[in-house]
Formats: structure tokens, sequence, C-alpha cells
């Protein structure tokens, strides 16, 4: 009886409930012998036990912002390349959302560092002093990027090259870090914020003194923006500063101008309140460019027409109506004054001066690119030791630098080549080529024969 009542017990213990059941309790036999392991090692080393808990709180924040990087802005680009707008490209390129990243593991020092164990707690709150002043870094940064997202997309409406906004963005964008420089000194000193904007205004003298140009630059920006001065886009002229070409930048604290040798000239933005400038988009905004050159005509040949050559001139189309006209004109008035053929100066004669002038001003009247609504003059200056000057003072209707100085190149070898049609010279100055002639053909004369 006694072997069989210790067989049916063996039986018993080795059902698989009844093993289940004794793996289950040396489990938690060991489970309570390694805590207790743990415990009482933490509790032997609690410096390494400090350095463990900040190495792992270290390394969750490292992996929270690669894991954020790598796949919430993924996602988040993914987004911005199936949307219809641009705006959110832009604020992807800004890289405001790459900033704002470093709030989660800043947010996960913060609350995590309570949970480091045999930490001081003077240094568990500089700690936490430390992550709130970073925050306030992260955020002040990721605002900038804001400023810079919001110019980007201002710059794409029409309307920002008559009203540009970069320089009230980086006044912003000033004040907001110096908000932030305080917030963070407050933070790490342990006081409050108000102290810190109270003891302001007595540095505001200093403020003034280093941040002169800036304010002056302000002032002159806004001003220049509100009587819409300068433009991105302009033409200006500013000798003092050799600055002759478009204006590509206007910032804070400087108006930045490509001139037409393609070199950049960085002019502050005060001085334009200082100094005076030339801006030609007045010029653009009308659509006329302005022809203003004169061509000298040597005096010695100028003269009266013969009656061969009023008629020869009678047939050129342009001033077939003009030499009817004055003949008409001429006719009357000598016969009103019953002047005799014989004496030149009672009569009134055309001359091939006056009748050049008339087939100019026909020749640009009739002439496609030039501007028939604005100043239209041809006319004589006083004469020069070089010539008598027939000056050109008329308005191109295309603006464009290439095409308006085509236009007037055109007009000039038409002009030129026309003139000694009309029996006159263009003046010269005598070259050494010229004095050579005249100088071997005096040898010749003087040789004997």
């Amino acid at each position: 009886m006694n072997i069989i009542a210790i067989l049916q017990a063996a039986a018993q213990d080795s059902a698989p409930g009844a093993l289940a059941e004794r793996a289950l309790a040396q489990s938690g036999l060991a489970q309570s012998a390694l805590g207790d392991a743990g415990l009482r090692w933490l509790d032997a080393h609690p410096v390494l036990a400090a350095l463990t808990g900040l190495a792992v709180l270290a390394g969750v924040g490292w992996l929270s912002l690669v894991v954020v990087r790598r796949y919430v802005l993924r996602f988040l680009a993914l987004l911005a390349r199936r949307s219809p707008t641009f705006w959110d490209e832009v604020l992807l390129e800004s890289r405001l959302f790459r900033r704002l990243a470093w709030i989660v593991p800043l947010l996960l020092i913060h609350r995590g560092i309570l949970a480091v164990p045999n930490l001081p707690g003077d240094l568990t709150r500089f700690v936490q002093q430390l992550v709130v002043a970073s925050f306030i870094l992260v955020v002040v940064r990721a605002f900038s990027a804001l400023l810079t997202a919001v110019n980007e997309i201002y710059t794409r409406y029409p309307r920002a090259k008559d009203r540009p906004i970069k320089g009230f963005l980086q006044v912003a964008n000033i004040i907001a870090h110096l908000v932030a420089a305080i917030l963070i000194i407050a933070t790490l000193l342990d006081r409050s914020p108000v102290v810190l904007f109270s003891g302001l205004g007595a540095m505001t003298a200093i403020l003034m003194l280093v941040f002169r140009d800036s304010i002056l630059s302000l002032v002159a920006g806004v001003q220049l923006t509100t009587n819409d001065l300068v433009r991105v886009g302009d033409w200006i002229e500013m000798p003092q500063f050799n600055a002759d070409g478009d204006v590509i930048d206007i910032a804070l604290n400087s108006v930045s101008v490509r001139n037409w040798d393609k070199t950049i000239t960085v002019i502050p933005t005060h001085k334009f309140l200082e100094h005076s400038f030339k801006n030609w988009r007045g010029m653009f905004e009308t659509g006329g460019r302005r022809i203003k050159r004169a061509i000298y005509v040597d005096m010695s040949t100028i003269r009266f027409l013969t009656d061969e050559e009023v008629e020869h001139f009678g047939r050129f189309a342009l001033l077939r109506d003009y030499i009817a006209q004055k003949k008409k004109e001429i006719e009357e008035y000598n016969r009103a004054q019953q002047v005799g053929d014989g004496v030149i100066a009672n009569a009134r004669r055309l001359t091939n001066i006056g009748t050049l002038r008339a087939y100019i001003t026909n020749y640009l009247r009739q002439h496609p690119k030039i501007h028939q609504d604005m100043t239209f003059l041809v006319r004589q200056l006083e004469p020069t030791p070089e010539g008598l000057p027939i000056q050109i003072y008329v308005f191109t209707n295309d603006t464009r630098w290439a095409a308006y100085e085509g236009i007037q190149a055109d007009i000039f070898d038409h002009i030129l080549a026309m003139v000694p049609q009309f029996g006159l010279r263009v003046f010269q100055k005598p070259s050494g080529y010229d004095l050579a002639g005249v100088v071997g053909e005096e040898r010749r004369r003087l040789q004997p024969a």
C-alpha cells in the first residue's frame, strides 16, 4: 500500500499542469531574485546607475530625433509634393520642420530626467532648465525659418516687387532673438524675465550705439518702402558708390545692386536718404527711352540751294510736301517784296542745312520705333569750334537696352550717310593721316618740275 501511494503521487506530480505550475513558481522566484539583485546593485553603485540612466535617456532622445526626421519629415515631404499648393514645399525647404523636430527629444528629456535614479535634485533641476533654454532656442530658430518661408512665399506674388517685406521680417527676427536671449538667460539664472526686461531700459543708450546702423537702416527701409522709392528690379545709378545696375535685394541693413559689369555693389540702406540717386523705373513705366545725340556739320559747307537742287530734292518722298510748301511760301514772299533776281540777300531761298533738318524730321516722323506722343525735337544748337550741332531729341517706343541701342544706331547710320547728299560735310578733327596727306601734297607742289 505504501508503494502504491508513492507511485500515485509521483504520477500526479508528472502531469502537464503540475509541471507548468512548478515552472511559473520557479520563474517568479527567479524574477524576484533578479529584481532584488538589481536593486541591490543600484544601491551599491549609485553613480554608475545615474550615468546609465542618463545614457539611456540620451539614447532615447537621439532615437526619437532619428525617427521624427527619417519617417515623419519624409511623410510630410511626400504630402507636400502631392499637394497642389506651393507654400508647403517652401516651408519644407526653409528647414522649419527639421528644426521643430528637436522639440520631441527635448520633451522626452525634460520628463525623463525625473526617472533617472540616484540623480541629485540640483542636477535634475539644472538639466530641466537647460532643456527649457534649448526649447526656447529651438522655437526662435523655427520662427526665423518661418519668417524666411513667409518672405519666399510673398515674393511669388506680383505685389512683392512694389512692396518688399524682407526688411520688416528681419526686424521681427532681431526682436525675436533679443526676447529669446533674455528668456534663456532668465531661465538659466532661475530669475524672472520681468527683471531683465525692466533693466533693458537702462541699456537703451548702449543698444542705440551698437545697433546705430541697423536702426538708421530700419527707418530708411520704411521710408523707401512707404514712398516707393526703390524696388527690386529697378535700375538705379548712385555714382557715390559706383553703383549702376539693377537692384537685386533690399534687406534691413543694405541694398544690393548688380552692376552692368556683373559686379555687385552693397549700399547701406540709410545712405539712400543721405545721397541722391537716379531711378530709371519711370522710363520703363512710360514706355519711352530718350535719344539725345547731335551730329556736327562743317559750317563751311552750309549754302543756299540752286533751282536744280530744289527740283532734285522735290523728288524725295520725305521732302515732296516740304519742298512744295516752301516753294510756294518763298514765291509769294518774293513776289510781295518785288525782289529782283540779281540780289541774293533780298530774296528768301532754301538752304541745304534747313532741308537736311526737314528731311531728318520727316524721317523720324515715319519711323515705326519712334514714340510720336513724347517730346520730339530736331534742332540746331549753338555753333561750336567743332561745327554746327544738329541735335535729335526723341524717344524710342522700345525701352530694352539692346533694342534701344540698335534703333539709335540705325537712325544715325542713315542720317550720316545722307548728309553728303545735301552738299554738307560732317565735321571731323584732322587725324595724322589727313596731316600726312597735306604735307605730302605740299612737298610735291614745291618740288621743281
